[in-house]
């Protein structure tokens, strides 16, 4: 039996929380790439540019690296994990800080060829 290929892409320390971009992933999770990205073109979520960006970056890894066919593509794997976490503060009442956390993401989207 043939081995499946896959060919991926990622984008890390994007500077957008991992419980958003998720949200996104578990959308197009499964589907033709051509769909999932008319999707996300017409989805009003914030980590949908950077989403959209990455998905043609594995779509044209797929066509210029495995010769894969592009009509063919479809959505195997997909995930956002946490990055680093930039620490900043907001001044309070009487000279004390309270921390914000600035949320890292590294998203990783993987296409394979459907039969």
């Amino acid at each position: 039996m043939d081995e499946k290929k896959i060919a991926f892409a990622e984008h890390k320390y994007a500077r957008i929380s991992p419980r958003k971009v998720e949200i996104i992933c578990n959308m197009i999770r499964g589907k033709d790439a051509k769909l999932a990205l008319a999707l996300m073109e017409n989805t009003p979520k914030a980590g949908c540019e950077l989403m959209i960006k990455v998905l043609k970056s594995a779509m044209a890894n797929a066509e210029n690296n495995f010769e894969m066919d592009p009509e063919k593509l479809y959505v195997c794997t997909t995930y956002a994990g946490a990055g680093p976490i930039l620490k900043r503060g907001r001044p309070r009442a009487q000279g004390r800080m309270f921390r914000i956390n600035k949320r890292t993401s590294h998203i990783y989207i993987a296409v394979a060829e459907r039969e």
